[in-house]
């Protein structure tokens, strides 16, 4: 399966390549950014990545550090309440559950803004859960990659972590309730679009663990989605520009049940068929990724800070 990685090497130089499944990561010509390749049109990109294919590999996955697949004026956006089973969670947790039922049928989503590129953890990273609320959740999704005219050019796993306390104490508390230190995870390696030859049937698979144990699990697939994605994509870019293309989370079709929290130690493994599979330690104390900071300039941190994350 061919992935488009953004990764640092030795030096600490950030490049972006092809990985193909070997190990083996081919190198794009003029080193461009994430952000640089989404300024293409899709079959721009195609044709780039077809390209590239054909090198010499450069690198190898076990000698470089992957890192997540934004960068520039990239931006993470969500959507939410597009499964049934979403509905039937907000409903369930909110003191004001008629917006949620109404927002399920509109013909207009629910769409927030979730992370800067800088705010993104990865594979192996932590996440974590806010210390002022009692219910804390992962919301396994697909993640949309979108270019800069919103063509679907991609496909990752995304992790939207939520405070499912904090939004249903009221509606205007979403932001903290999903925009918070450890909130967003994104499998490192794009999966093209024109890899995955039906997107509207991918089973997706969440499992955590706690002590060694399963603590939940539960299973979906898109075809329970309630939406067009693309379609999201067109409310997102409606009235506002992304001159570096954006990762879109489509929404969760998994929430567990009421009585079931996220809690620091567990693991949360997130599977999506064809697209691949992300895995992050939780934390209980966001002030513990403040390293997030220092790796914007020295990307090799997160190489020591998944190391401690998995000890």
């Amino acid at each position: 399966m061919t992935r488009i990685m953004r990764f640092a090497d030795d030096s600490g130089a950030v490049r972006t390549g092809l990985a193909d499944g070997t190990g083996a990561i081919r190198a794009f010509a003029g080193a461009p950014r994430v952000a640089d390749l989404l300024r293409l049109s899709a079959g721009e990109l195609r044709s780039l990545v077809e390209s590239t294919a054909e090198s010499p590999p450069v690198f190898d996955e076990k000698d470089v550090v992957a890192l997540p697949p934004l960068d520039g004026l990239m931006e993470l956006w969500a959507a939410g309440v597009t499964y049934e089973r979403s509905r039937e969670a907000r409903v369930a947790e909110s003191t004001e559950q008629s917006i949620y039922e109404r927002v399920y049928d509109a013909e207009r989503p629910e769409l927030f803004f979730k992370a800067q590129p800088w705010r993104v953890v990865t594979e192996g990273e932590p996440i974590a859960v806010r210390d002022d609320s009692e219910l804390n959740v992962p919301e396994p999704e697909l993640g949309l990659v979108l270019n800069r005219q919103g063509e679907t050019v991609g496909y990752v796993v995304t992790d939207d972590v939520s405070s499912r306390s904090i939004e249903g104490e009221n509606p205007l508390y979403l932001p903290q309730a999903k925009v918070y230190g450890g909130s967003a995870a994104v499998s490192p390696g794009i999966v093209p679009a024109w890899e995955i030859a039906d997107a509207s049937s991918l089973a997706i698979r969440l499992v955590v663990r706690r002590g060694g144990a399963v603590a939940f699990e539960g299973e979906t697939s898109t075809a329970a989605f309630h939406r067009d994605p693309q379609g999201l994509a067109e409310h997102l870019w409606h009235a506002q520009p992304f001159p570096d293309g954006a990762v879109l989370c489509t929404g969760t079709g998994i929430v567990p049940e009421m009585d079931f929290t996220l809690s620091g130690g567990d693991t949360v493994e997130i599977t999506v068929e064809g697209v691949g599979v992300l895995t992050n330690p939780v934390l209980g104390d966001q002030a513990e990724l403040d390293w997030l900071v220092e790796a914007v300039d020295r990307p090799l941190i997160r190489r020591d800070r998944r190391g401690a994350a998995g000890s």
